[in-house]
């Protein structure tokens, strides 16, 4: 797996736009107007990230929770992971004793930051309990429990902390992949932990969006990355609730990989509601520290789990 997660006790970097990109990728094959609207993106990009904190700063390009590296069991504690369902009960988080980390970027180079104590990271967590007819939501089941650790939890399930400890995530960030503080998060009836990043939010800088032209050809834009294995990339597009042909589109530059797509919304009513379509495209080399953006709005776009 790409991701080490290490218990503890207490250049790789944007240097603009190549001139040379490479329109397309296996199976997506850009039109004029979509490589005409790629280069515009390339090169307002490199203009509002070849400085700052995109080069010298910490740029999370993934969710701040991370999911365990061998995913999980069922479809409910997915769920309750994707929703952020979670269960403390009588279990006591580590005290703030530890306030300062390090980032550790692929080049070497290190940033020292302000961490945020357990509990402060659980509540990042935790954003309620699943909506439960009739009751309290189930937890996982676990060893010595009395339940079957097989069986389907169902739709209404919470994930039971057990405890936490400070370690380390590999988290993509606009530097690369990083080492990063985090606090891990042990849940009963998953064999790995959840991570919650651990670095203050005084800390961490916003992604950079460049001002580009309204006109985007008609062109569907992406929303986020769902998967990143070598040069395998897997987007969402946001399209119509009735869209059909839906078609990815692929920019690939040395530094910058921009992607959209197109669909074809077909005549009669429909109901007006985004839908977020997964195209997966197969580049000309791995993804690697290259940023991947969208099309439309020129936001260089993050790994999340749904």
């Amino acid at each position: 797996m790409r991701r080490l997660v290490a218990i503890l006790t207490v250049p790789l970097l944007m240097a603009g736009c190549a001139g040379t990109g490479r329109p397309g990728a296996s199976g997506a094959e850009p039109s004029d107007s979509f490589a005409e609207r790629a280069r515009i993106v390339a090169d307002a990009w490199q203009s509002s990230a070849s400085t700052g904190a995109w080069r010298t700063g910490f740029v999370p390009l993934e969710d701040l929770t991370v999911a365990p590296d061998n995913g999980f069991p069922d479809d409910g504690s997915k769920q309750a992971f994707i929703n952020g369902w979670y269960t403390l009960g009588a279990t006591a988080l580590p005290g703030a004793s530890i306030l300062e980390g390090t980032v550790r970027f692929p080049d070497s180079s290190t940033l020292s930051v302000p961490l945020v104590p357990a509990t402060d990271a659980f509540a990042a967590l935790d954003q309620g309990d699943p909506p439960c007819p009739g009751g309290d939501p189930q937890t996982q089941p676990g060893p010595g429990t009395g339940a079957d650790p097989t069986a389907s939890p169902g739709p209404c399930v919470s994930l039971a902390v057990t405890g936490a400890s400070l370690g380390t995530i590999g988290l993509r960030t606009s530097r690369g992949e990083a080492q990063v503080p985090a606090w891990l998060f042990t849940i009963r009836g998953l064999r790995e932990p959840v991570a919650r990043v651990a670095v203050n939010d005084s800390a961490i800088s916003p992604v950079p969006t460049p001002s580009l032209p309204d006109s985007t050809g008609g062109l569907a834009g992406a929303e986020d990355i769902a998967a990143i294995t070598g040069a395998k990339l897997t987007y969402r597009l946001g399209v119509g609730a009735c869209d059909k042909d839906i078609k990815p589109l692929v920019y690939e530059g040395e530094q910058v990989i921009i992607v959209g797509g197109t669909a074809t919304t077909p005549p009669g009513p429909c109901v007006s509601m985004l839908k977020l379509e997964p195209v997966t495209v197969e580049l000309k080399s791995p993804v690697g520290s290259r940023p991947v953006v969208d099309v439309v709005s020129g936001r260089p776009l993050v790994l999340t789990t749904r």
